[in-house]
């Protein structure tokens, strides 16, 4: 603090009204409702009314929320939300509020918060004032800083935006055949739609015999056993069509020679994660050895490594341990995003786990056709509060199919582009970061009496109404001894 500011607290500043109760008539502004209804959260505009009844209009105030201790600055009529709010009103001349607000913002408050916080707690806080001719130099210049922040800001943003949208440009023409359409030229032993639409058919018997003579293996093993515990479900079969029906795919863009439409599950193995024990927080089935993976942690991670919860022997019982590189797909919550596992885990039945036919088709360009697609599968998931879809619609997503080496090389295309955005991204976010962090330091430099230079100080003292800060502090002591 400079010698010559003072320091007093926030409530020989402020004083409190308790608002009354609320009225909102409309969530949308008209010409009706006009007067909007504010709290000091996120929201801050909560609806409007026309209830004229108790409308602020002695401004400008702080609007102060004892239960998050946010605050709002104000200068135009309104109602306000009740609760534990308070409406903060200047009870000095000589002080500039929005001076005051902006001291507010560099508080770093206790989270413990209560119905009394003003009045206990935050009105006690020291606050250090300059004369009130500086007080408004420096919210001149914090805005002025500020204008310029929030412009830089908003740019970036914008950038952040156009980026998202190529990306899903780029996507796009992956899925269309457009990236890889130069490449192909180069190529003269790429199979014929038939032959792929054959092998894939192949691929298909060779993984439907394995799975029947692992059941009966199984079968032999629990009969055996003397037919101890549950008898092993024999697997199921799905046909499919070398032709999907033309009236799915009418509406869906046109392939390149040699590509055709057909079904995820024609392209490898669907199944949900399991977690049949009931209730599933039952504490017999974590501690032990084996990763358990939640959705959230699919959506946060490519490559699939962390995790908070693991399973027990007795977990492990009633669930599945999934092998290292199966592509999970979330569809509860957090609706189609993916993630490879990186080690041997469980997961719960909010999860599918896709192995494909390796030979035929390449796990990464399924990832990123649920990157592309992912919007759309979200759609179909129902409107409730959880949302999610089922098995059989992931099974039911319509993909291109192309030949594996096309598919390998289309990864490659996307990856080489993906990775100039994810640089770029990068530098974005860290724009972002070092924004927020210049707004904290020209707080932090405008309470420290150093955000004005030599020759704005100057031109203070010039001004007619400039006056000592001592003479400050005698009137709000004054007033203090008045008012006692």
């Amino acid at each position: 603090m400079k010698e010559e500011w003072i320091e007093v607290k926030l409530e020989d500043l402020l004083d409190y009204i308790q608002p009354t109760n609320y009225i909102i008539d409309s969530t949308e502004y008209n010409d009706r409702y006009k007067i909007p209804v504010l709290t000091a959260g996120k929201t801050f505009v909560l609806g409007y009314t026309n209830e004229e009844h108790n409308i602020f209009n002695n401004l400008p105030v702080i609007i102060f929320d004892d239960f998050t201790t946010a605050s709002k600055y104000v200068n135009f009529k309104f109602k306000v939300k009740s609760s534990a709010m308070k409406i903060l009103i200047p009870t000095s001349k000589w002080v500039d509020l929005k001076y005051v607000y902006y001291f507010m913002q560099t508080i770093q408050h206790n989270s413990d918060t209560h119905k009394r916080y003003w009045i206990s707690i935050y009105s006690k806080l020291p606050i250090f004032l300059p004369p009130l001719v500086e007080q408004q130099a420096i919210v001149s210049k914090i805005e002025e800083l500020f204008s310029e922040l929030d412009n830089a800001i908003e740019n970036l943003n914008k950038a952040k935006e156009k980026l998202e949208i190529y990306r899903q440009a780029v996507l796009k023409k992956a899925f269309e055949g457009q990236l890889t359409k130069e490449w192909r030229k180069t190529q003269s032993d790429l199979p014929l739609k038939d032959d792929l639409i054959y092998r894939i058919g192949r691929e298909r018997e060779l993984y439907a015999q394995k799975q029947l003579n692992d059941w009966k293996n199984e079968i032999k093993e629990w009969q055996n056993s003397g037919k101890s515990g549950k008898k092993p479900n024999k697997p199921k079969t799905r046909e499919f069509n070398s032709e999907i029906d033309i009236k799915d795919i009418e509406e869906l863009p046109c392939l390149p020679n040699g590509w055709f439409y057909n079904y995820l599950a024609y392209a490898g193995d669907l199944g949900r994660g399991k977690s049949k024990h009931r209730p599933r927080n039952d504490t017999k089935l974590f501690g032990g050895k084996y990763p358990f993976i939640q959705t959230s942690e699919v959506k946060a991670q490519e490559v699939i490594t962390d995790y908070s919860q693991t399973y027990s022997d007795f977990g492990l019982a009633q669930s599945k341990l999934w092998p290292k590189g199966t592509l999970c797909i979330t569809i509860a919550a957090n609706i189609a995003e993916t993630g490879f596992l990186g080690i041997d885990a469980c997961f719960p039945d909010s999860v599918v786990g896709f192995t494909p036919f390796e030979s035929i088709v390449d796990n990464r360009y399924i990832d990123y056709f649920f990157k592309y697609a992912k919007r759309k599968i979200s759609a179909w998931a129902p409107a409730t509060a959880q949302k999610n879809i089922n098995l059989t619609i992931l099974e039911n997503l319509i993909i291109p199919y192309c030949s594996l080496r096309e598919q390998k090389q289309i990864v490659s295309e996307i990856e080489s582009r993906l990775s100039l955005c994810d640089n770029i991204l990068e530098n974005i976010n860290q724009g972002l970061e070092k924004s927020e962090a210049l707004r904290r330091s020209i707080l932090k430099k405008s309470f420290d009496g150093k955000l004005l230079s030599k020759d704005e100080l100057e031109q203070c003292r010039k001004d007619a109404n400039w006056e000592p800060a001592e003479k400050l502090l005698d009137r709000i002591k004054k007033k203090s001894e008045v008012e006692e």
